[in-house]
């Protein structure tokens, strides 16, 4: 194998865009995605395209060695996007077979069994890189934590997309909205918080202020997670006043989502609180 793609882990690599471009290419001619689950989906194969390629490409021309001056360890940074990546077409691959796939939907399965494969390949690449310990804040403790948490606030505010998409134009309570308003901002503030981690210098600017702002941050995350789960909640099951879903039979599966994830959530900020309690 030449080019970037070369040993076990380039091969590994070349498998992972391989497949995960035909999830991408059969979803584009099974048709246009107007579920923001459909959308999720097509994001993270695209993701999963982008991020090998970049990590192959960046690691045979070097450039890897200049990033050193603004990254404080490559093996860890891949490491984690890698995990990541194993996360998100984890999520993809169930939440497709989930929503779209059906006994007669032959591209559907097609791309279902397809995705499974590119799963296994990121999967292997992520315990391989795993095996080999490398240090840094994605592989510890806390920079999973962080990457976690941002993962389901990404799946938190897919469902409750879907939930307005699906459901009647005239069902938008206020609640709702605001909710959606605080889940975005705290996945907003996670991102900022990980990108803050990743770059030595800031980390030698903030070395001090990053962990008071962490733990500032984690006490507003799960106050502002415990509001936004009350108002999704009072406003999203009131049944009785709001018919939100056309189908009947599926009504409150993406309420029902958002509780679940976001109470998983509060469970993640919690255990960061307490690290950032022990940590100081």
């Amino acid at each position: 194998m030449c080019g970037p793609f070369k040993g076990c882990q380039g091969i590994l690599r070349l498998l992972e865009i391989i497949f995960s471009a035909l999830c991408a290419i059969i979803v584009i001619f099974r048709g246009r995605m107007v579920s923001p689950w459909g959308v999720w989906c097509e994001f993270v194969w695209v993701f999963c395209i982008i991020v090998p390629l970049v990590l192959s490409v960046v690691e045979d021309r070097k450039w890897h060695i200049l990033l050193a001056l603004f990254l404080p360890n490559w093996a860890d940074l891949t490491c984690g996007l890698t995990a990541l990546c194993a996360l998100m077409i984890t999520s993809a691959t169930v939440i497709f077979a989930a929503v779209f796939v059906c006994l007669t939907c032959i591209s559907s399965i097609l791309c279902f069994l397809v995705s499974i494969v590119a799963t296994v390949f990121f999967l292997i690449d992520g315990a391989m890189q795993k095996k080999l310990f490398p240090i840094g804040y994605l592989s510890s403790l806390r920079g999973g934590l962080r990457t976690t948490e941002a993962f389901i606030g990404c799946i938190i505010l897919s469902a409750a997309a879907d939930h307005f998409v699906t459901g009647e134009w005239a069902f938008r309570p206020l609640g709702m909205i605001i909710s959606i308003v605080l889940f975005a901002v705290c996945l907003l503030a996670t991102v900022v918080i990980i990108v803050l981690h990743l770059l030595k210098l800031l980390q030698c600017l903030l070395a001090f202020k990053l962990s008071v702002m962490e733990l500032v941050f984690n006490v507003v995350a799960v106050l502002l997670y415990l509001l936004a789960v009350i108002l999704w909640s009072v406003f999203g099951y009131k049944r009785h006043k709001y018919n939100p879903y056309i189908c009947q039979k599926c009504s409150y599966v993406d309420v029902n989502t958002v509780n679940v994830a976001a109470i998983v959530n509060i469970v993640f900020y919690i255990v960061d609180l307490v690290l950032s309690v022990k940590s100081r």
